[in-house]
């Protein structure tokens, strides 16, 4: 599918990987809404690309908002081709930690956020790009691209909730790409590594050395445009489809 023309939704678009995958998409000619919780950073972004992007704030678990938010979508744009998944959180917490056990309200919170919240958008975009009346030459109405991580296959101490949010995006890639498949629609998941997001850069520079030593190459963190060259990839690339993509520069984590 190509870029230039389409109309795309990214979540946790303020910032990170989402801000980058926005700034990339709009560069090449797309037309991009942004959502996110951080309304002071989603405003600044927007003014910062112009005409073409427009930022929303707007809770992805929230079912009534998102409904609202996809309804608007169609009103205002007519189409809707594409939704990159980027919003979610990642605490580390042990079962069994010196405070205690493992709070089980933080549990279902990464839950909701990152696979509820994940599966909440999707399921209200596809139902817009569905309604999307191909034009001679195209092939696909849209593509979806979820984002899960390295932890989904090898998380570390702490990361139960954060492994198995990530593990359940990672799941659920297949049966929705072969269920949107009648729609002309993929599903794909990226699993990044470690990126170079605003939570790593506000560490040390030593500590963010010492992270980007441990990929094997290159040897430094991924940068949030790296990750979102990979969804321009995805979405032009009409075979990739039903699949995980792990964007980590060979690293696997250890156990700490």
């Amino acid at each position: 599918m190509k870029i230039q023309g389409k109309v795309f939704v990214v979540t946790g678009g303020a910032s990170g990987l989402g801000a980058a995958t926005a700034t990339h998409l709009i560069g090449q000619g797309a037309k991009v809404i942004m959502v996110d919780m951080n309304h002071a950073l989603g405003e600044e972004l927007q003014r910062r690309l112009g005409e073409h992007s427009q930022f929303v704030q707007l809770d992805v678990t929230d079912e009534s908002a998102v409904e609202a938010f996809f309804q608007k979508v169609e009103q205002e744009y007519g189409q809707l081709n594409g939704l990159i998944n980027c919003a979610g959180i990642g605490p580390s917490a042990k079962v069994l930690g010196r405070d205690g056990i493992h709070e089980l309200a933080l549990f279902q919170k990464v839950l909701n956020i990152n696979v509820t919240g994940t599966f909440n958008m999707l399921r209200f975009a596809a139902q817009i790009i569905a309604k999307y009346e191909m034009k001679n030459g195209e092939e696909e109405r849209g593509v979806i691209v979820n984002t899960a991580s390295v932890a989904a296959f090898d998380g570390q101490i702490g990361q139960s909730a954060y492994s198995a949010s990530k593990g359940a995006v990672v799941a659920m890639t297949l049966p929705l790409a072969r269920e949107l498949s009648r729609e002309a629609i993929r599903v794909m998941t990226i699993a990044p590594g470690i990126m170079e997001t605003p939570m790593l850069k506000g560490l040390p520079q030593n500590v963010q050395d010492a992270l980007g030593q441990m990929v094997p190459f290159p040897p430094r963190l991924a940068r949030p445009e790296e990750f979102a060259h990979l969804v321009g990839h995805i979405i032009e690339n009409q075979y990739l489809n039903g699949e995980v993509i792990r964007l980590d520069g060979a690293i696997r984590m250890a156990p700490k």
